[in-house]
């Protein structure tokens, strides 16, 4: 991740201007005043009353929902920190955080208006000003929301504390500060020299973030003074005082105002400017999609786009891959001499192990069929049934010593997360094979898995080429023996010609192959759908979450990417 830093003490600033919402909370409901003028025993978590009163349980009243809320936004507005935190029901972290906003972060002025609730949630409206020393001013204004619950000890109706009340960036932990930046910023450039921004690439905010932190410092820029989102993670370093860029899963800082222009270093990217269009293009027609272009040859990152754009799933996703994940254990199985290409291979409807029954999507079977028939029809049964001939740990293995997954120590530039396939045992070990269990990946390692299995070894994507800064690029102990990966390759070629992926392929060939995917997760009505591929000297994986079969879902997206840097 990026380079952390801890907060300079800050001097103190001036209480919030009361504004409109004291009369709101004068001419409401009793509670409202109470809780804002009542002294101690408002200030109170602890019921000292010699009287005994029975415990309020049950829903919310609109009363107490809307008396809660005011008494809660009047309080923070007037900068009365003490009474506000006394309205949560986490008095500790709330006083912390809201102290903060005043002397940390240099926020003055507020304005907190409370729009319709929504059952005991309130969503309210923030206006303000950063004000920094130097004369240095800026409006913030954003939106929030609270919500309401029932302290069970005694009824109480207290703000239901998250720090995203103060800010919805803020994870709990999270603070804001305002100052010199701790690195200054970047200009992000793609590999043709061109400037990559979010106005242009709407995917990259979180890309762009973690650049910064990890060669702000370098690239020879000068820091600016802004408000920003400190992370919690970024109060902690190694031994060394520096942050963790390589495996992390972490979230970069955020600017939410820039007070002042730091001077901007560069740094260039990999990235495609081409591909990046119509990967952002094609993300966009499918909610909750992500997909990811590499080169097989070299590793290097082509393209990252995700429909939402809060958070880069197509990085740091952690997602059951489906059969997708069929490609690794596919090698391992002609690896074993458990399954070959071209040789009969049972399919049948059901096959049970560990305890679990397995079944086919519509409980197809193939009678008399190859291994290259189940593998491109995503024969579930034809793995399970392989599942008692392999140890434990067999998966875990190839996937770290031949597609250098699950190793926490891909160096790409920005946070990542590497894959996961952990070491289980009967039942969950079947469902792994079928990359259902604990099996966790993102389309990166996906694009990667295929990418591997085009050029039988695995060459870690990269972002930022490791010259840059001199980081050393992850490696896999070992490659695909040659028998292995022709098999494999013909297994996918097979697929992406006459399989579940042959429709989303169709007119990509013939140096092309291809993998769909279902994920299921508990609580959805649809699976996950999962799609990855190669052609050429291009590699692609798309996920599209909730939506179903991947070869009708993600594949669109993979194949119309493969079809753009053709």
């Amino acid at each position: 991740m990026g380079n952390r830093r801890r907060a300079p003490e800050r001097g103190r600033t001036k209480p919030a201007v009361i504004g409109g919402m004291i009369a709101v909370v004068v001419g409401g409901a009793g509670f409202g005043v109470y809780a804002l003028y009542g002294g101690g025993a408002a200030a109170d978590d602890s019921s000292s009353s010699s009287d005994a009163k029975p415990v309020k349980k049950g829903p919310l009243s609109a009363t107490e929902v809307k008396s809660t809320a005011t008494a809660f936004l009047t309080a923070w507005q007037s900068g009365d920190v003490t009474t506000a935190a006394a309205a949560t029901n986490d008095t500790a972290a709330a006083r912390t955080l809201l102290t903060g906003y005043g002397k940390e972060a240099y926020i003055k002025d507020v304005t907190l208006t409370a729009k319709k609730r929504s059952g005991d949630a309130v969503p309210f409206s923030v206006k303000g000003t950063v004000a920094y020393k130097g004369g240095l001013t800026k409006p913030l204004a954003y939106e929030s929301e609270l919500t309401v619950a029932r302290r069970a000890k005694d009824g109480k109706p207290l703000v239901d504390w998250h720090s995203a009340v103060v800010h919805p960036d803020l994870n709990d932990g999270d603070k804001l500060v305002t100052g010199e930046a701790g690195t200054p910023p970047v200009k992000a450039l793609d590999r043709d020299g061109g400037e990559l921004t979010t106005a242009k690439y709407p995917s990259l905010g979180t890309v762009l973030d973690g650049l910064r932190e990890k060669f702000g410092k370098t690239a020879g820029g000068k820091a600016g003074i802004e408000l920003r989102v400190i992370r919690a993670e970024a109060e902690s370093k190694d031994a060394k005082g520096s942050a963790k860029e390589s495996g992390s899963d972490e979230t970069p800082d955020k600017t939410l105002v820039e007070l002042s222009k730091g001077t901007p270093g560069t740094v260039r990217t990999t990235l495609s400017p081409g591909l990046q269009a119509t990967a952002e293009q094609q993300v966009a027609k499918k909610a909750k999609s992500s997909a990811v272009v590499i080169r097989p040859s070299t590793g290097e990152i082509l393209a990252v786009a995700n429909a939402g754009h809060g958070f880069n799933t197509a990085f740091q996703g952690s997602l059951a891959p489906g059969s997708t994940m069929k490609i690794i254990t596919a090698s391992l199985l002609i690896d074993k001499g458990l399954a070959s290409a071209d040789k009969q291979h049972p399919c049948p409807k059901y096959s049970t192990y560990g305890g679990w029954k397995f079944q086919n999507d519509d409980k197809f079977e193939i009678k008399g069929g190859t291994f290259k028939a189940s593998f491109a029809r995503s024969c579930n049964t034809a793995f399970i049934s392989q599942a008692k001939k392999l140890s434990d740990d067999d998966l875990t293995k190839q996937a770290q010593q031949v597609f250098g997954l699950g190793m926490d120590n891909w160096a790409i530039g920005v946070p990542t997360f590497d894959g996961s396939v952990p070491v289980q045992s009967q039942a969950q070990m079947a469902a792994s094979l079928l990359g259902q269990g604990g099996v966790r990946m993102n389309p990166l390692n996906m694009a990667s898995v295929v990418a591997t299995a085009k050029t039988g070894t695995f060459h870690q994507p990269y972002l930022v080429a490791p010259t840059v800064d001199k980081r050393t690029l992850a490696k896999a102990s070992r490659s695909l023996s040659s028998g292995t990966q022709a098999q494999l390759k013909e297994l996918l070629q097979y697929t992406a010609a006459a399989g579940t992926a042959a429709e989303a392929m169709a007119g990509l060939g013939p140096d092309f192959g291809a993998k769909t995917g279902s994920a299921e997760v508990d609580g959805q009505k649809k699976p996950n759908g999962w799609f990855t591929a190669w052609k050429g000297d291009l590699a692609a994986a798309g996920v599209v979450q909730q939506g179903g079969h991947g070869g009708e879902t993600a594949g669109p997206i993979v194949a119309a990417l493969l079809k753009a840097g053709s």
